[in-house]
Order: C-alpha cells, then sequence, then structure tokens
C-alpha cells in the first residue's frame, strides 16, 4: 500500500458542489487562503467523472496539493447511487488522475470485499465509517473497520451531548499508533474537530470559505487555523471554553483565544453547546478532559452552582456564576458580569448615591443590582412582571416600579437587562418613548447599536454599548484564568473586528 504524504496538513477542506466549475473554483480559493489540502465529493456531482479532470488539471496547476477523492454511496448517506464497480472505478481514476487519498466507506468495502485491497495498491486508503444518528461503542466500529488493510481508519460519529465528545477524544487519545481520524459532528461535536489532532489523529476537516461544508458542524478552514489554532495544540494546551444554549452566537472564542495568542499561551478557547438537560454530563466531561476553565451563560448560570465546590460570596448572594476554574483540583465560581456593569458605567458616573433603574430581573440583572447596591446606588427595578421586580428590589433594598412608572421618573443611568433588541429580534424595545435616564447602557451586544440604543442616541443620551460590558468581563475572566493581566485592546479589537 502507498504511504501517505509526509507533508499532509492536519486540515482537510471539503469541498462538495453541483457542479465541475464550482468544484474547480473552490479548490483554486481555498489554495489561495493556504490550505493545500482538499477533499473532493465526487458523489456531489451529477456526472461524478467530471471531477475526475478537475483533479488531474489542479495536479497539474498546484502540484503542491494534496486531494481526497470521495464518492460516497447513497447507502452510506452519500449522494452517489451508481453500481459499485462504478464507484471502484471512479476512485481508480481519482488516484490516476493524482489524487494522493481514495475514502472509501465501509458499507461498499463489506459488499466488495475481493475489491478493496486493489483499490488500495493505487493510492492511500482511508477507510471510513460515518453514523449520523449518535456515537455507539468506538472498539467494536474500529474492529469492524480493521477487517480491512487501509492507511487511515476514519470514524465520525454525531455527538448527542458532551460525554460523547469524551469518548471520542479518550479514544483517540488511548490510540496513538492507530492511524486514525476519529471525530463527533453535529455543533456539539464541534470541540472534537478542533483537538483530535493534537492527540494523535492524523488530520481534522473544515469547511471551505464560501459554503457550509458537507458535514454538521464543520466550520471554515479559516477559523479552524487562525482562531482555533487547530494544526498548533498540543496534549499540553489547555482548555478553555463557553457553556452555552444556544452558544453559536458568542463571541466569547474571538476575544479569549486572541487574548492567549497576544500573551503568547499554550490555551485555546472553544464554544461548548450544552442544553439545560446536559449540564450535568458537561461537567463530566470538564473534569475528565480535563478543561482548566469555562464561561458560563444562558441557560446555565444559576444551575451551575450546585456542580462547584466554592463560590465567591458576591457570586453567591447574586445566585449566579458565569466563570469558573478549576484549583488544587476544586471548581470555583465566580460572577465577572459585576465587573462588566461597574466598570463601564464608571466612567460616565459617580456611582454612589447615583439613582440606576434596572429593567430585567434575570442573572444579568441580579448581578448588576447586587454590585450598584455594594456601590451605594439607589437602585429601582422595572419590567413587566411585577411580582419578580419586587423580589429583586428587596434582595437589594430597592424598589420595583411599573414601566408606566419608570418613564415618568428621571434616573442617572438606565441598565437594560433583558433579551429585548437581541438579534434576531432587533425591532423591539421595552420603552416605547421617552427613555428616563441621561445614561442608557444595555446590556444586549448583538447588534452593536440596538433599537433602544438608537433611541437614546436621538434624545441626547450618554450611550454604553453592550460590548462594553461583555469586553470587561471577559477580561476579569481572563485574569482570573491566567493570572495576568488581560490584553484589553486586542481584546477589544478583536471584538470591534466581527460587530
Amino acid at each position: 500500500m502507498p504511504p501517505l504524504p509526509t507533508s499532509l496538513s492536519h486540515i482537510c477542506v471539503a469541498l462538495g458542489f453541483p457542479s465541475a466549475a464550482q468544484l474547480a473554483r473552490a479548490a483554486e480559493r481555498e489554495y489561495k487562503d493556504g490550505n493545500t489540502f482538499l477533499e473532493f465529493r465526487l458523489d456531489y456531482l451529477p456526472d461524478p467523472a467530471a471531477g475526475i479532470e478537475v483533479i488531474r488539471k489542479l495536479r497539474k496547476s498546484l502540484s503542491d496539493t494534496h486531494i481526497l477523492a470521495t464518492c460516497r454511496h447513497k447507502r452510506a448517506s452519500g449522494h452517489y447511487k451508481g453500481d459499485i464497480e462504478q464507484q471502484f472505478a471512479l476512485l481508480q481514476s481519482a488516484a490516476a488522475a493524482g489524487a494522493a487519498l481514495l475514502d472509501l466507506e465501509i458499507e461498499s468495502a463489506e459488499l466488495a470485499k475481493a475489491a478493496v485491497a486493489s483499490l488500495g495498491e493505487v493510492a492511500p486508503l482511508c477507510l471510513s465509517y460515518h453514523n449520523f444518528e449518535n456515537t455507539p461503542a468506538l472498539d467494536p466500529v474500529l474492529r469492524r473497520l480493521k477487517r480491512f488493510p487501509a492507511s487511515v481508519y476514519k470514524i465520525a460519529t454525531t455527538a448527542r451531548k458532551p460525554s460523547d465528545n469524551l469518548r471520542l477524544l479518550q479514544f483517540a487519545r488511548e490510540r496513538r499508533g492507530t492511524p486514525l481520524v476519529a471525530f463527533a459532528m453535529s455543533e456539539i461535536g464541534l470541540p472534537t474537530r478542533v483537538l483530535s489532532p493534537s492527540l494523535g489523529d492524523l488530520y481534522t476537516f473544515a469547511a471551505p470559505f464560501e459554503s457550509g461544508g458537507t458535514a454538521p458542524g464543520q466550520v471554515s478552514a479559516k477559523l479552524m487555523r487562525s482562531l482555533y489554532r487547530c494544526e498548533k495544540l498540543t496534549r499540553h494546551t489547555r482548555l478553555y471554553g463557553v457553556v452555552a444554549c444556544p452558544v453559536a452566537h458568542s463571541k466569547s472564542p474571538l476575544i479569549h483565544n486572541r487574548a492567549f495568542q497576544a500573551r503568547r499561551l499554550d490555551a485555546v478557547y472553544l464554544p461548548f453547546l450544552v442544553s439545560a438537560a446536559h449540564l450535568a454530563d458537561w461537567m463530566k466531561f470538564a473534569a475528565a478532559q480535563p478543561v482548566s476553565g469555562f464561561s458560563v451563560t444562558i441557560p446555565h448560570k444559576q444551575r451551575i452552582v450546585r456542580y462547584l465546590d466554592f463560590v465567591d460570596p458576591q457570586a453567591r448572594r447574586i445566585g449566579a456564576v458565569n466563570t469558573v476554574w478549576r484549583k488544587a483540583g476544586k471548581w470555583r465560581g465566580a460572577n465577572t458580569d459585576t465587573e462588566g456593569v461597574l466598570k463601564p458605567l464608571s466612567r460616565h458616573l459617580r456611582l454612589a448615591h447615583s439613582s440606576v433603574l434596572i429593567a430585567g430581573y434575570g442573572g444579568a440583572a441580579r448581578a448588576a443590582a447586587i454590585a450598584l447596591s455594594d456601590a451605594s446606588a439607589e437602585i429601582s427595578i422595572t419590567g413587566r412582571n411585577m411580582k419578580t421586580a419586587q423580589a429583586l428590589a428587596r434582595a437589594v433594598n430597592g424598589q420595583a416600579v411599573t414601566l408606566k412608572e419608570a418613564a415618568q421618573n428621571q434616573y442617572d443611568a438606565l441598565i437594560h437587562a433583558t433579551p429585548l433588541g437581541m438579534s434576531p429580534r432587533t425591532g423591539e424595545c421595552l420603552f416605547a418613548d421617552r427613555l428616563p435616564a441621561a445614561i442608557v447602557f444595555d446590556m444586549v451586544y448583538n447588534p452593536h447599536e440596538t433599537l433602544l440604543l438608537k433611541r437614546a442616541k436621538q434624545q441626547g443620551c450618554v450611550v454604553i454599548p453592550g460590548i462594553e460590558m461583555l469586553l470587561e468581563q471577559a477580561a476579569h475572566q481572563f485574569e482570573i484564568w491566567t493570572g495576568e493581566t488581560a490584553p484589553r485592546s486586542v481584546m477589544r479589537s478583536a471584538l470591534e473586528a466581527h460587530v
């Protein structure tokens, strides 16, 4: 069996397009972006043979590219519908045209056992298993694959919960001697795509710049390489992340990964999609992986407290934690939302004895109320549910006011702490007319300028956008985790570049 190319990248960009012309253009674009390892999904083409000529031309013009040719059959969740003899013939033609590797799904291998060996003689063979439903026991899957000689054994499953990721990563870590590619599909499985090469896997898969890729959970090669630094991670890289549901919208990976890079720390920060039902399962993942620290946001800020060994007294009073870290084998929690409120607001206002109206009564509102109460501000709470507003007001020796009453008063500052105005509900605003404060602080940061802030500007108010809170609470998190001064200018630039 021919050997694998020695200069193979750890990131393979999966290209699946409905025409040969689109495939060729995408390949050239990815090459210009520095990607030299490309998967050609021949089964996406109405005539898979048209992709063979694209391989031949690309290899002639860009000789340092490596092409992984795949023609996955419909029975294995691919698009190819022809007979198995034609499928094998197409893969052999791809090798003759210059493909560096061939991917053959286990289902087709088992139907044409005698032909597998001859396929592996013309190019290195990747024998693959895909499960789009769940993550089964992995040892039996590998044994099934190893019944056939191959240069690479690929196992792609679907993560339904964090412990599925854990099993895959431990599986990869324990089989460093096996030529393996193992990861989980789905958004939950993203961390396995990023981390698996650092544990010994030969490569991982990414999406091209101009499309969503060919499998659930793929992100662009640019993100894999520049933001997550997938190719530079090691077994010793410290792992951090944000735990949320949903999580794809989070800007925290942008902020923290740039901060780690600026301070030259061997660390990576990943988005972890964790549903409300899987928080305990996540903690098992975090303990075993191990995770050094993580951010916590909706819907976990309150429930995470029960899983921690020590909680900062102020966070205990708030009843919510947004920052967790491990120290001496114990999980510790704090709430840096307080810093995210106090520092931006104190740049415009002397907090002691100031009057502050807080709209909302959730975790972020409670953090703001307690932090400002501790700073001797006079707190008023408003919202659509007066019973809940009254409960928060009592906790900070403040007062609850209806939205109508609030609109008739005047405060030094208004802090908006509800989801109204957040993308995609950008046309909503809690206050219909005059804003009852000289300073308006909106905790919503997506979009950068909410309808509330637009109205505040029109009325001559000082405005504080949500990114100010996001940056300050993130900077404090960074300092808790690393013991180093946060590179605030770098973090701001990273965020503003994506606003």
